[in-house]
Formats: C-alpha cells, sequence, structure tokens
C-alpha cells in the first residue's frame, strides 16, 4: 500500500471524530475509517464533476466498492481532527484504483488501498466508464 504525503494529484478532506465514531474504549470503532475514507471518496468525485445520481439515471451505472484493504496503525480519539486523502493509483476499463490515508497532522493512523468498480444499475454487472467519467478521474 502506498504511503504518501500531500501531493499534486492527492485530494483532502477534514473529519471531526465524534463521540457517536468512537467505541467503548473511547477510540474510532474501526469501521468508521472506511465511512471518513467514503466520505473523502464522494467529495473527490463530486470534485471532478462526478455525479452518483446522473451517472445512476443518465447512464444505469453505479459506483461500487469491489475490495478494501485497510492497515489500522495508531488510534483516532473523540473530537481529533483528521485528514482523510484520495489518490489515484490506477485507473482500469471498468475498475479505479485508490490510495486513501487518514491523518491526524503529520501523524499516519490508516492507509487503504482501494478498488472502485463500475457496474449496471439493473444488474450488478461490470461495465465500463463512460468517456466523461474516465476524463474526470484522469
Amino acid at each position: 500500500m502506498a504511503e504518501f504525503g500531500v501531493q499534486a494529484g492527492e485530494f483532502s478532506i477534514s473529519v471531526r471524530v465524534y463521540y457517536e465514531d468512537t467505541d467503548a474504549g473511547g477510540i474510532v470503532y474501526y469501521a468508521n475509517y472506511l465511512r471518513f475514507m467514503e466520505r473523502a471518496r464522494s467529495d473527490w468525485l463530486r470534485s471532478r464533476g462526478v455525479d452518483a445520481t446522473r451517472l445512476r439515471d443518465e447512464h444505469s451505472l453505479m459506483l461500487v466498492v469491489a475490495r478494501a484493504q485497510i492497515d489500522y496503525k495508531v488510534p483516532a480519539r473523540l473530537d481529533d481532527e483528521l485528514q482523510v486523502s484520495v489518490a489515484v493509483e490506477r485507473i482500469r476499463r471498468v475498475s479505479i484504483e485508490l490510495a486513501q490515508q487518514v491523518r491526524r497532522g503529520t501523524e499516519l493512523l490508516a492507509s487503504a488501498a482501494v478498488r472502485v468498480g463500475c457496474i449496471s444499475a439493473p444488474e450488478c454487472r461490470p461495465r465500463p466508464f463512460p468517456s466523461s467519467v474516465l476524463g474526470a478521474l484522469r
């Protein structure tokens, strides 16, 4: 999994840790890192002009997570201000591979390799990205 700092081509959002994000031990529940990463991916796509609703309505396509491999390094805690980043690793005909990280300042808390696939909405079968989406992702 790639580890990276803020660099060209990387997109990042800020996420505040709320009480609802933590477990009984007072740290962020492991599955919530995936929620934070989903928000970053959604905002990144939106910033590139890729509208998930329009993709479904106009092309009958959806973007879905096909694979997520995450490594947890250091826990986040209540009220932490986190930076959640997205960087493109590889673009294929029907999927895109992304590197994502969660940081508190310069400290790496979690990193993930995420594959997002393009599928037909009715059949849930792999379909190529429309050329307009491919152009936006590059």
